[in-house]
């Protein structure tokens, strides 16, 4: 049995009944049998159910935006946006998704010679808790639009969010089993990956999760696509606005209680600024309002469960000890509830926890830089490549340093995040693969070469 419990409250509110492997392969199946009639519709019909699908969920935005909430502790306003934008999602591949996937016209000995875009089949989307409805969106809706059918395995404590997505799906018309939620522990995951009809799967998770699906899929000879968080470095150069630059990113970094894989987690700043930045964030920082996330009031609500509350507050108090210094924060608020002190630190070196890890909390850490060489050398300095934010008036200096940093994304005087019409997406160990965009709808099909001989 999985739960659903009030990361605010502690109320379990939800049970849900768990699939075992005979039912697992039923649906399975059903999907495979789905996937072949699926596969044959036109994308403007397929285009109807998507923009139904927008319609559904902008009807019942405040239901799904409340579910989210009361799930994973995310705060109402940001709920209410994470459900807008999963339905400005569904409109985008609506509108592009046969563009994406025309055929492409290659010159050869041929008469005629092209490349068609062919859905693979079944593809198993394993995915987070931290954004329950959007991670899957992002994921599910290209990959149904290109002629796919999908299996969702959710994280056990936003199981509620699983099972009302497949709803949605089969309230805007979709036929049944284009989209399954499989409501199984990690263990049946390699079952799922076995299976033949499985073509492919995807994973946004940790990089532990990723490792071991990736091995999977190598084993299984299925093709992967994975994004798994990041160390995001925020350079903030000399000339930059201070205002600006320290708003954002106090904004990005506190973002869903700072459970963000993409948003800022490493400020680095060159010296000049260095003190003005530091005192920036941390009157911020001290400022927040921070309580129930169903208050319009608030300004950041609690974590999720309790294992990440004290693994952000290892990292901290292990790096504390190595010599980093708090500034503010830096503590668990409440004995009975899940909030962390909004959290600065300083005096950070290569070695500590909170940079060589992923922080995945409400920890901001501020590192100094001699210029822009020293920034990109830093930004650099980590395992992980997902998003990377920039601040300059020098724009020409800005794209030259953007070609440098090994990241996904470079955003440059903006905040790191993700757009339909944007590729999405890691390197080194953030993952590999790309979602949204072009590039995402093309992942999980099949690139067939067809060649005509000249008459």
């Amino acid at each position: 049995m999985f739960y659903s419990v009030n990361p605010y409250t502690g109320e379990t509110f939800a049970e849900h009944a768990v699939h075992n492997a005979s039912e697992v392969n039923n649906i399975i199946e059903k999907s495979h049998k789905r996937f072949l009639s699926w596969r044959t519709l036109s994308f403007d019909h397929r285009a109807v159910f998507m923009k139904n699908m927008a319609q559904v969920l902008r009807q019942n935005l405040e239901e799904y935006a409340r579910l989210i909430t009361l799930e994973m502790g995310k705060i109402i306003t940001e709920s209410r946006g994470e459900i807008e934008k999963c339905a400005w999602l569904c409109e985008y591949y609506a509108e592009h998704s046969e563009k994406m996937l025309k055929p492409e016209v290659f010159q050869s000995d041929a008469g005629k010679s092209y490349v068609r875009f062919d859905p693979a089949g079944i593809i198993f989307g394993i995915m987070p808790w931290n954004f329950p409805f959007w991670q899957v969106f992002r994921a599910a809706v290209p990959t149904i639009m290109a002629g796919n059918t999908f299996l969702l395995k959710h994280a056990p404590n936003v199981t509620g969010a699983a099972k009302i997505i497949e709803e949605i799906f089969l309230k805007a018309g979709f036929p049944e089993d284009v989209f399954r939620t499989l409501i199984i522990p990690v263990e049946l995951s390699e079952n799922v990956i076995a299976n033949p009809w499985v073509e492919g799967v995807t994973l946004t998770g940790s990089q532990r999760a990723g490792a071991s699906v990736a091995s999977l899929a190598g084993k299984y000879l299925k093709k992967s696509v994975l994004e798994l968080g990041g160390s995001d470095p925020y350079i903030v150069l000399k000339d930059a606005e201070l205002n600006s630059s320290c708003n954002t990113g106090v904004c990005s970094r506190m973002l869903n209680a700072g459970q963000v894989c993409i948003s800022a987690k490493r400020f680095i700043v060159v010296e000049s600024m260095l003190d003005q930045f530091i005192l920036g964030q941390k009157n911020l920082l001290e400022t927040m309002v921070l309580g129930d996330p169903l208050d319009e009031k608030t300004e950041m609500g609690p974590m999720a469960r309790v294992d990440l509350l004290e693994n952000i507050d290892k990292q901290v108090s292990e790096s504390v000890k190595m010599g980093a210094k708090l500034l503010t924060g830096g503590h668990r608020l409440y004995p009975d509830k899940l909030f962390y002190a909004p959290t600065l630190l300083v005096d950070v070196k290569k070695g500590m926890p909170v940079w060589d890890e992923e922080t995945f909390g409400p920890v901001s850490v501020v590192i100094p830089a001699k210029n822009p060489d020293d920034a990109v050398r830093i930004a650099n300095d980590t395992f992980y490549g997902l998003g990377a934010s920039l601040w300059t008036k020098d724009l020409e200096l800005a794209e030259r340093m953007a070609a440098q940093i090994e990241s996904g994304a470079v955003f440059i005087n903006g905040m790191t995040k993700s757009d339909p019409r944007l590729p999405f997406g890691g390197t080194k160990r953030s993952g590999y693969g790309r979602e949204l965009a072009y590039l995402g709808i093309r992942e999980f099909v099949n690139a067939k070469t067809v060649w005509i001989a000249k008459s």
